[in-house]
């Protein structure tokens, strides 16, 4: 029995535009109503969101029993961090704050096993122990693996836009996300992600992304915005975070009270 298959990628790879919803609340019921609302994928977050493997692991479990794909966004770039989170069970992964070709490479890497054929690959072996295997059910996980994985690594500073090219030619590296909030910072234009020069690296990035034949992923807070970042090329977009649309509908319900 092989690893199951990641539907999410096989999608990606075709170019079809798949919607989702960033989850930063880490709380497993809201999980649950994210993935039967009709998203395409639902983000679990624990860069920016207080998730630990405890909750990222029951994020998981609610999201089983719903249509929508679970991915996951690292801390950082850590080897051991990507490895639990593999050993979770999750298959397609973000990873934040990758500026060179040898950071991608780094992680690209980690999240794939050793190779007999080529020897790429630095995952730890101990997928027998872990939900990813079905605690050893799925016998052939480890040969399997592999072919399951989707990586997208983040691109968030002038430095990551310097090097996009050496970045998305990095075999391993599936997808490109492009972080606007942490870009535009990094440029000097803190809070300005509409800035002329901004949008001119994400530009930049977005065709070079294209030109290697790779997928393009971002997040509009935006309605208004949506149909533009996929007329640019992306194709796995986030639609918002759970915290705030929690926090918009809960503020109009109380604006409408008596």
């Amino acid at each position: 029995m092989p690893a199951p298959t990641n539907d999410l990628k096989m999608a990606l790879e075709r170019r079809d535009t798949q919607c989702g919803l960033w989850l930063a609340l880490a709380n497993e019921a809201i999980a649950e109503i994210a993935g039967k609302a009709g998203f395409d994928w639902c983000l679990i977050d624990a860069e920016h969101g207080p998730n630990t493997l405890t909750t990222i692991g029951a994020q998981l479990r609610a999201l089983a029993g719903t249509p929508a794909h679970a991915v996951v966004r690292v801390p950082m770039g850590e080897d051991w961090m990507l490895k639990q989170v593999l050993d979770l069970g999750v298959q397609t992964v973000v990873v934040p704050m990758v500026s060179t070709a040898a950071q991608a490479a780094q992680v690209a890497a980690a999240v794939r096993y050793p190779n007999s054929i080529s020897g790429a690959g630095s995952r730890g072996m101990g997928a027998v122990l872990a939900r990813a295997s079905g605690y050893g059910e799925i016998v052939d996980y480890v040969r399997s693996a592999n072919d399951q994985i989707f990586l997208f690594v983040q691109i968030e500073s002038a430095q990551a836009v310097a090097n996009i090219d050496a970045i998305v030619a990095t075999p391993g590296v599936d997808g490109v996300f492009v972080g606007p909030a942490d870009l535009s910072a990094d440029m000097g234009f803190v809070g300005q992600m509409d800035a002329p020069d901004v949008i001119a690296a994400i530009d930049h990035v977005y065709a070079r992304v294209k030109a290697a034949g790779k997928v393009i992923g971002t997040i509009a807070f935006d309605e208004n915005d949506f149909q533009a970042q996929i007329d640019r090329g992306v194709t796995f977009l986030g639609l918002g975070g759970d915290g705030v649309l929690v926090q918009k509908s809960l503020r109009a319900l109380a604006a409408r009270a008596p």
